[in-house]
């Protein structure tokens, strides 16, 4: 079985989790977390230190040697809200590529949000109802409305803890204009939350990462009235705290520990059980951010889960290598509903593509051993088939460029960004241009793919080319591989087959070019 590892570079931290497929499912095998502090200077001067590009390069030397030690077959690495927003970004990631050889995907916030909804659905039963999903991290807050196992909305707010911390909150004890000038902040940004998500009916919250952790042991701690500061015992050293973990924390729990920490400062925060030295540093940002979001939301408080980005990301892998896993038919669900919204979006006649999708999907089974695509090809190029006229929406004039600009750079939920690269790359090539390796388009995507583009392209343009006449009945093919040509035979429908033998004859050279065979059409 394969075994699979996913690294989340992080505003705050870095986090390693490799598991092992079993059974269709997931084991966890080995965990590894550390401090980087990313976003520290991202946050406040827009380029990420070269102190902490350096610890950040450390710690992930040390998760290679883990993964070696596990003989891992995947690695996948996502950056978030620290990555985003700095401009030296792509230094950084030469950095990684060059010290690992480990791409790096930079997600956008909705993404990231997906993934951590991913993950907690299906490892937490009882969040396949309805239910709120919190996730703040170092430099964005993710709040995601699901229902039934799928997300009904999603926000994506720059209420960070690492961020307010570095933009606010700079002196020690907070000042007290500081701390007002954070809640007009926090107010501003969850108003722009409420008017998308509304007052959401939910009977769970979820919240996810470090700082819900600390906040739901440390409002705990308050509760039942445990020591906040350290004191000295009889033999003269520091008094230990019992660690309590608890899943859950009230709303009002929450608001007093909030006011409470924000009247403390350094040493006096870390003393707080479940809060410690690292996270006494950014806790007040987020304490503020959880207290308003409950309230202004009219929520009970929320239970901490332990999953996250991580998981999400371990969760896609199986589902794209495992197609009898329960999670694959979930992602491809979630993707197909992400393409036929952006067909909504932008105008597309869906009764029009349908019949191109379907011809794709013939296309690609009878030709399997003439294109030799990987399985998940199919899916890119029916998406690719359903998205081809979105471009006209800009202008039916060059209408393929902007497809591809519209694709590239949409949210379609389920989609990685080079996912969307190669749709938008095969919705692009298909009037007078041909893919090139020098293209902008081209270079967006991995060497290795481009000749799964190249024939993905072929298939499409002879789906297309079966389509002609719309407003007769679609036309039906038989095809036919021999060693040397692929013969395609047509079943005329009422309006005949004329134009679409006529269209398909034209494709013959670029067929020839790309697969080494001549390409017999033929009607019945």
């Amino acid at each position: 079985m394969p075994t699979f590892a996913a690294i989340d570079i992080g505003s705050n931290s870095v986090r390693l989790k490799i598991a092992e497929v079993q059974q269709h499912r997931l084991k966890t095998l080995h965990e590894d977390r550390e401090v980087v502090r990313l976003g520290e200077s991202v946050f406040q001067a827009g380029v990420i230190s070269p102190d902490a590009m350096a610890n950040t390069i450390r710690a992930l030397k040390r998760f290679q040697k883990a993964v070696q030690l596990h003989v891992v077959d995947k690695v996948r690495v996502v950056a978030t809200s620290a990555m985003r927003d700095a401009r030296n970004a792509a230094a950084f990631t030469a950095w990684v590529k060059s010290a690992t050889g480990w791409p790096v995907e930079v997600i956008s916030g909705l993404e990231e949000g997906r993934l951590i909804h991913l993950g907690v659905v299906t490892h937490e039963a009882g969040a396949r109802g309805r239910c709120l999903l919190i996730d703040l991290g170092g430099g964005s807050c993710e709040v995601t409305l699901s229902d039934a196992g799928r997300i009904k909305e999603m926000v994506s707010l720059p209420l960070g803890a690492v961020r307010l911390q570095q933009e606010f909150l700079r002196v020690d004890p907070p000042a007290k204009e500081d701390v007002a000038r954070l809640k007009q902040y926090i107010d501003r940004e969850l108003r722009r939350a409420e008017r998308k998500l509304g007052t959401p009916r939910v009977s769970l919250v979820v919240a996810t990462s470090g700082t819900a952790a600390a906040l739901a042991e440390a409002s705990e701690a308050m509760a039942t009235k445990l020591p906040v500061r350290k004191t000295l015992n009889k033999a003269g050293g520091p008094k230990r705290f019992v660690r309590i973990h608890p899943d859950l924390a009230t709303t009002e729990e929450v608001r007093r520990l909030a006011d409470r920490l924000v009247k403390m400062d350094n040493d006096q925060r870390a003393a707080v059980p479940g809060i410690g030295p690292r996270r006494s540093e950014i806790i007040l940002g987020g304490a503020l951010v959880y207290a308003s979001l409950l309230e202004r939301m009219g929520l009970k408080g929320f239970r901490y889960s332990p999953l996250g980005l991580r998981d999400g990301i371990l969760a896609q892998m199986l589902a794209d290598v495992d197609l009898r896993a329960s999670v694959h038919k979930k992602i491809e669900t979630e993707r197909w509903a992400g393409v036929l919204e952006v067909c909504r979006r932008y105008g597309v006649d869906q009764k029009k593509a349908e019949p191109v999708r379907q011809h794709v999907v013939e296309l690609f089974d009878a030709l399997a051993h003439v294109h030799e695509l990987p399985p998940e090809y199919s899916q890119w190029i029916q998406a690719a088939a359903m998205m081809q006229d979105v471009g006209k929406y800009m202008n039916h004039q060059g209408h393929h460029r902007h497809t591809q600009y519209i694709v590239a750079n949409s949210e379609i939920f389920g989609f990685s960004p080079e996912q969307r690269a190669i749709v938008s790359a095969i919705a692009r090539y298909l009037g007078k241009s041909r893919p090139d390796a020098m293209d902008r388009v081209m270079r967006a995507i991995p060497l290795e793919e481009h000749g799964h583009v190249l024939a993905s392209v072929v298939l499409l343009r002879l789906a297309l080319a079966l389509n002609q006449d719309r407003a007769s009945a679609v036309v039906r093919m038989r095809a036919r591989v021999y060693p040397r040509r692929v013969a395609i035979e047509l079943v005329p429908g009422r309006g005949g087959a004329e134009l679409e033998a006529w269209s398909l004859k034209k494709e013959a050279a670029y067929f020839r070019e790309v697969f080494r065979r001549d390409l017999a059409v033929e009607v019945a």
